[in-house]
């Protein structure tokens, strides 16, 4: 083991009691459990070597996994231990090791910050363990260290991401920049070189002393482009270029932020069939039993702070097809009542409504009258080829009053970068998706969807069972051959690590 326990005084003392009972005092999860025990100790008893040793071997790897170390700071704690000498220190080292063990369980089975602090538009819930039942439970298992192993989030995508950081740390000094502003299949200069041995070092091509911009350079390329969701041409242009040339450190970032987001989901059960929409992947996946069924490029909220996707989890329990659009009251006063105070007939495909959902004529509205705040009117587009909402949403209700929809700005699916909504999730293939969720409950789900389409009426599909759903935002994921990174395109992570940071996330010195 570790540390050997200087001058220990094992025996139970009343000083070993009131030094515990004053140090406990600040912390009642602490001090009841203590008072129920009898002052017995848990860490610093003559038969808690190895409940002991478990703790500091757990606290050494709180580093490697992205957490601020020196929250616990197992040195330190080896240090008042080597140091004890009274029963007065032997006390206060025990409610140090204590609340380290609790900070540490906190941190690493639910997440070292809380989101909605950092950025408002991460709504996520997360669920802190409980500090009694975190003490009664190493108070009685008879196996410590696993225990603690049990706290890490299980999903195997933890363990890579922590995988991945360790490789980022040692790999990092041997970055090899591609200055190129575009590379092609058939080019011969240097810069091809330099390419080549990029994508060796990142695994996409094999050892290889070519020269030329072949077809195995392209292949590769193909492979890399689709692990960072860039249009998978073989040609490795700006946006290629600039993903193969960013720096380790930047990828380091993205590493450590997707390792907090994975444990504050730790104890959110995904469901066996559920619905995942990675913001920073501009993507739907259905998901059932681990395994990607269904998959559509998806459009995100602009980066705008009020129209920013938010995070968070809920439950799908049934579509409208052939929807109206309820205009939001922000676009309603924003954006559409200074067009109609200038013109009353202007977005003539919306119609007028009361308070009583009833459409109002426009020639009976004064729109010059209302001000933002008192216009008491509201917008509606009914059902037609181009509602904003396209023929289809998909409803998980929630007070952010965030769907998903089709949308008739196909277009908008070949970009890169989808980010043009006021905050709904826009789908690539919604007919597509329909078809999916609604075949786990009819043996023609296609007809079904045809049935209430043809009415040209909204109506709604509820589904049997509803659909978790999890809008999340990760720019690092694995996949099948490795890693995949995805921009930081509302800022999110950037304000995550920096708040990591100041917490005291420490990470090693990589080139940049």
């Amino acid at each position: 083991m570790l540390f050997a326990w200087a001058s220990p005084v094992f025996a139970q003392t009343d000083a070993f009691t009131r030094s515990l009972a004053e140090a406990s005092a600040q912390d009642e999860p602490t001090a009841a459990f203590y008072r129920a025990h009898q002052y017995q100790p848990l860490w610093t008893g003559p038969n808690d070597q190895q409940r002991r040793h478990a703790l500091i071997m757990a606290l050494s790897t709180a580093q490697a996994q992205g957490l601020p170390a020196n929250r616990y700071d197992p040195a330190d704690l080896i240090a008042q231990a080597k140091a004890a000498v009274t029963e007065g220190d032997r006390g206060r080292l025990e409610m140090a090791m204590t609340a380290a063990f609790l900070s540490y369980a906190r941190d690493v089975s639910s997440g070292a910050l809380t989101p909605k602090k950092i950025d408002p538009t991460i709504l996520r819930e997360i669920i802190r363990p409980d500090p009694a039942v975190l003490l009664a439970a190493m108070a009685t298992t008879p196996a410590p260290d696993a225990y603690l192993a049990a706290l890490l989030p299980v999903a195997p995508e933890y363990a890579r991401l922590v995988k991945e950081k360790l490789r980022l740390q040692a790999e990092a000094p041997s970055l090899i920049g591609v200055s190129a502003a575009k590379l092609s299949p058939g080019d011969t200069d240097d810069a091809v070189i330099t390419l080549r041995d990029r994508l060796i070092e990142l695994g996409y091509m094999s050892r290889s002393a070519t020269a030329v911009y072949d077809a195995q350079m392209q292949r590769a390329v193909q492979r890399y482009q689709l692990d960072q969701g860039l249009a998978a041409d073989g040609v490795a242009g700006a946006s290629t270029i600039e993903a193969l040339n960013t720096p380790p450190a930047e990828r380091l970032k993205s590493v450590v932020v997707a390792l907090e987001r994975m444990r504050w989901m730790a104890h959110t059960d995904l469901g066996k069939r559920h619905i995942w929409v990675n913001q920073a992947d501009f993507s739907a996946q259905i998901v059932d039993d681990g395994r990607v069924t269904f998959e559509t490029r998806a459009v995100v909220g602009k980066s705008s702070p009020e129209m920013r996707t938010p995070e968070f989890s809920d439950e799908m329990e049934y579509m409208v097809i052939n929807p109206s659009w309820g205009v939001p009251r922000s676009i309603t006063v924003k954006e559409y009542l200074p067009m109609l105070q200038r013109n009353p007939n202007a977005v003539g495909h919306l119609q007028v409504i009361d308070g009583r959902g009833r459409v109002v004529p426009r020639g009976a509205v004064n729109f010059a009258a209302y001000s933002a705040s008192s216009f008491p009117f509201g917008l509606r587009q009914p059902p037609s080829d181009g509602n904003a909402l396209g023929k289809v949403k998909f409803m998980f209700p929630n007070k952010y009053n965030i769907y998903l929809h089709d949308t008739p700005a196909k277009a908008l699916f070949a970009n890169e970068v989808r980010a043009f909504s006021h905050g709904c999730i826009r789908l690539g293939d919604p007919f597509d998706f329909a078809y999916t969720l609604l075949a786990k409950q009819t043996s023609d789900p296609k007809g079904l969807f045809q049935e209430h389409l043809d009415t040209d009426n909204e109506s709604s599909v509820s589904l049997d069972i509803p659909v978790p759903v999890h809008l999340v935002y990760y720019t690092a994921w694995p996949t099948k051959n490795g890693m995949a990174y995805r921009r930081d395109i509302y800022g999110r992570d950037g304000e995550l690590f920096d708040a990591l940071t100041k917490a005291g996330v420490a990470l090693p010195d990589v080139q940049g």
